[in-house]
């Protein structure tokens, strides 16, 4: 068989490939992403695991939590805050940018 025969072939397969595979990419439905609800459920998070925190803390004053237990809920609490300040932050710096803009 030439070389030529055997590019040929690859370059055919190779495109088959590629057809199915947009094919199947195609098929696939992306979900629809409400900006609105990925926020709602972040605060509603954020808002869960400070009140895991607080009644592992209460748990401890009536001596049924250990305090490592009650230091990682409140670490994890802490960090679930940080992240959702720096989510806000990020958001207005957005928005304000976005007013700046010229129409």
């Amino acid at each position: 068989m030439s070389s030529s025969l055997i590019a040929n072939n690859a370059y055919q397969s190779a495109a088959r490939m590629a057809q199915q595979i947009a094919q199947n990419e195609a098929k696939v439905k992306t979900p629809d992403v409400d900006f609105g609800q990925m926020v709602q459920e972040a605060v509603s998070n954020t808002v869960r695991q400070g009140r895991d925190a607080d009644q592992k803390a209460m748990g401890l004053v009536e001596g049924k939590t250990d305090v490592v237990d009650v230091v990682t809920a409140i670490a994890e609490t802490e960090v679930a805050l940080e992240t959702m300040v720096s989510v806000r932050d990020r958001v207005i710096s957005a928005y304000e940018e976005i007013m700046r803009m010229p129409i």
